[in-house]
């Protein structure tokens, strides 16, 4: 009885937490959410007073959907070289494509 195992870990016994690109970006934008909940939103010198707590959901949403992102790519690539060059890929062409917008 002591032997047995949850049917999670014998499925996958060597599975850890793997650090991601996207992980950092998960990050980036919950502290940027935080610093702009504590500090407020400035650009250029004028503060923006009510729109502070609407820019800090939108971070926090960045976040959310960057991160469920993160999950669906790791369901599709299991190795974690794939993972970096898939996610470092995905985020060069979201910063392209931003820059082409702007």
């Amino acid at each position: 009885m002591a032997d047995k195992k949850d049917p999670e870990e014998n499925a996958n016994p060597d599975r850890k937490f793997r650090i991601s690109p996207l992980n950092f970006g998960t990050a980036f934008f919950l502290i940027l959410a935080v610093y702009i909940f504590m500090n407020g939103a400035k650009i250029t010198g004028s503060p923006y007073e009510h729109w502070s707590g609407t820019i800090t959901w939108i971070f926090i949403l960045f976040a959310v959907v960057v991160s469920l992102l993160d999950i669906i790519f790791r369901n599709f690539f299991a190795e974690t070289k794939k993972l970096w060059i898939v996610e470092g890929s995905f985020i060069t062409l979201v910063i392209i494509i931003f820059l082409l917008v702007k």
